[in-house]
């Protein structure tokens, strides 16, 4: 059995558990875990605690980019689990900022941009490509920008005089083959979500997709981009979409209109429960690519 629960989002109803703006999810393959982001930090050790998740046995942490809210709880995370490989694209170690109208705010972490992540023997990889985290398990590496109605989906820069734009080529998902068929989590999905899903579909010879869990980052989208994404969706037609966080109301409302009990609450303790990860020597297809650089600290 696969165990995908959500530990840190911006909602929350099981008593004890906490919520903040951000996402983190713990991935138990029945023999490795893995932390795909980490929240702003505030509320990620008390939720793990509180869900009876032990955060030190991680095999890996992966980082879906470079925002506050999704890498804010490294260092509390590191300092827990002092045997856990770290994997990101080498673009989330940049400054990121946003705003408009000449006021900005950072919206990068200190912890990350110094690559205070590498001290010691920790292993780090920083891949631009696909890459196996664990066994069964893999990050998407970049994702191409292949449509022209799918932007990062608000004002992002690389400068806090907010000149020049940040494209977020750092934006990843994970995803992983179940007999159900292919599961996928997004942290903000700014490559776009359509974009992520075509890119998935490449890496696996389009396998059927059976869920699609994350962040969509549709809460700006115009009309024709939120179209363009509902297309896509019913034509995969997953079994499970849970979109949460950057999402926004309007495309969470319309969503489950359009799809009714496929849709799922994605909030804090939410717990879903697939088969067995299929490995790449019985998966569809394995996305072939490196595995980056690996680098050790110290």
């Amino acid at each position: 059995m696969t165990a995908l629960s959500l530990l840190v989002e911006n909602s929350v109803r099981p008593p004890g558990l906490l919520a903040e703006h951000g996402l983190a999810w713990w991935l138990d393959t029945g023999r490795h875990r893995v932390l795909f982001d980490t929240g702003q930090g505030m509320v990620i050790l008390h939720n793990a605690r509180a869900m009876g998740i032990d955060l030190p046995t991680a095999d890996a942490v992966v980082l879906s980019h470079g925002h506050f809210d999704h890498t804010g709880g490294l260092e509390e995370v590191l300092a827990v689990a002092p045997r856990a490989a770290l994997f990101l694209h080498p673009q989330a170690v940049e400054p990121k900022f946003s705003g408009s109208g000449g006021r900005s705010r950072r919206i990068s972490t200190d912890f990350v941009e110094s690559r205070r992540f590498e001290s010691g023997n920790r292993r780090v990889v920083m891949s631009c490509e696909p890459v196996e985290v664990v066994p069964g398990v893999w990050m998407t590496g970049e994702i191409p920008r292949t449509n022209d109605f799918e932007d990062t989906g608000g004002p992002f820069y690389l400068n806090a005089a907010l000149t020049q734009p940040d494209p977020l080529p750092d934006d990843q998902a994970i995803f992983f083959h179940t007999p159900e068929g292919v599961v996928v989590v997004l942290g903000c999905a700014h490559a776009g979500v359509v974009n992520t899903l075509r890119h998935i579909g490449l890496l696996t010879a389009n396998a059927p997709v059976h869920a699609v869990l994350g962040g969509a980052h549709l809460d700006a989208a115009s009309d024709v981009r939120m179209d363009r994404t509902m297309e896509v969706l019913h034509e995969i037609s997953p079994a499970i979409i849970g979109f949460n966080h950057c999402t926004g109301w309007r495309a969470i409302l319309r969503l489950n209109r359009e799809f009714g009990s496929a849709c799922r609450t994605a909030g804090v303790g939410t717990r879903w429960e697939f088969g067995d990860i299929l490995h790449p020597s019985t998966a569809t297809t394995v996305p072939q690519g490196s595995t980056g650089q690996q680098n050790r600290g110290g």
